[in-house]
């Protein structure tokens, strides 16, 4: 496959044909519904003929995405970092629970399956990492990276983008938390192991279950539950520092799961633990919604009221400080079981402080510089 660097040509990944009025193996999504920003819509309905026909092939696709800088900053009094870098936009991954669909809406694509097959790259990333690392004003803190999108989803074989961010957080000794519910994280345990060795890395791997029918519909192209197990082991034994995150807690649906995901975690090499509750922003509620129908429609109305339950009688709560938990009885139940987790396995409560004083600015890339 050709990856066009500096191109708006999409790479084209070829998707089997599926018969129609089924779930599109591989996808998360089940709907394209549009994005919030659009003047118009569409509507399914019955015009009277059989469905008779198969969808055509649904393809990834890969777009440039022309950025200008690559350090996102945020104010955010509940995330426990100040700036992040997204390699990607959309997720091949596909997970149908994931809080960052509704972002498709900013560049008119649907939330629903065109952020799991529309995806976009930085392919100047690295050299814009560089460059604002190498700004006078620059103040070394952790950077978040991936936190949007996973930086390890499949395409990332073809492009290699998130390892070349890492070469470069490596050259400045700049610290790095990451989240990633891919093996495929395992191609740079170089990298991982020599920022580990220098205080500036820790991984949090994403479980959100142990159950691969329930994984395989959850997130279809996401690591196998058991080999996302693997990764933690191996990274354990790399010297890399490793947590698992249970996310996202979906009541009535994987809440049961919380400590099994937990002990296995720990048992291979996992020392933090946490865990996210279900977030439904904006245009997820539909997706999320559509999903349980098709695939658990005996237990959609118990999911979506449990969860309710949980967000003040509402599908989402917005809130800082209560958007990644929930509020009520149950919300203190999920944290009193985690807490008794913590106390049980000695696991760490919050993340590492990792070093910030080795950090030294990148060398400039550059026609003089490529002399040498």
């Amino acid at each position: 496959m050709t990856v066009y660097k500096n191109s708006s040509t999409p790479i084209s990944l070829a998707m089997p044909a599926l018969t129609s009025n089924s779930p599109l193996r591989g996808r998360g999504s089940t709907i394209r519904p549009g994005g919030r920003f659009l003047v118009h819509r569409r509507d399914a309905f019955d015009d009277g003929w059989p469905d008779d026909d198969a969808p055509a092939p649904l393809r990834t696709e890969l777009f440039v995405d022309n950025a200008r800088r690559v350090i996102n900053y945020n104010r955010s009094p509940d995330i426990p970092f100040d700036r992040s870098i997204n390699p990607y936009r959309g997720c091949e991954h596909g997970c149908v629970y994931c809080f960052a669909r509704p972002s498709h809406a900013y560049l008119d694509l649907s939330p629903g399956l065109d952020f799991e097959t529309k995806l976009f790259w930085k392919p100047d990333a690295p050299d814009l990492l560089r460059k604002e690392l190498a700004a006078p004003g620059y103040r070394c803190a952790p950077i978040a990276l991936g936190m949007n999108t996973d930086a390890w989803q499949p395409v990332e074989r073809h492009t290699g983008l998130t390892r070349q961010l890492l070469e470069v957080l490596l050259e400045a000794r700049h610290p790095v938390s990451l989240i990633t519910k891919s093996a495929l994280i395992e191609r740079d345990l170089d990298l991982l192991a020599e920022l580990a060795r220098h205080e500036l890395v820790e991984v949090m791997v994403s479980v959100t279950t142990l159950d691969d029918a329930l994984a395989r519909r959850l997130e279809p192209r996401a690591a196998r539950p058991a080999r996302r197990l693997e990764t933690i082991r191996r990274l354990h034994e790399a010297g890399v520092s490793v947590g698992v995150l249970f996310a996202p807690l979906i009541p009535a649906l994987n809440d049961h799961e919380m400590e099994a995901v937990v002990e296995a975690a720990h048992a291979l090499g996992a020392r933090t633990a946490g865990y996210v509750v279900l977030r439904l922003p904006l245009e997820l509620k539909d997706v999320f919604e559509d999903w349980l129908h098709t695939h658990v429609p005996d237990r959609a109305r118990h999911v979506m009221s449990r969860l309710a339950d949980l967000r003040g009688g509402r599908a989402n709560d917005p809130r800082f400080g209560s958007r990644m938990r929930g509020e009520g009885v149950v919300a203190e139940l999920y944290r009193q079981r985690m807490n008794r987790l913590h106390a049980r396995l000695g696991l760490g409560r919050s993340r590492r402080n990792l070093d910030t004083t080795a950090f030294r600015p990148p060398r400039q890339k550059g026609p003089q510089l490529a002399l040498f």
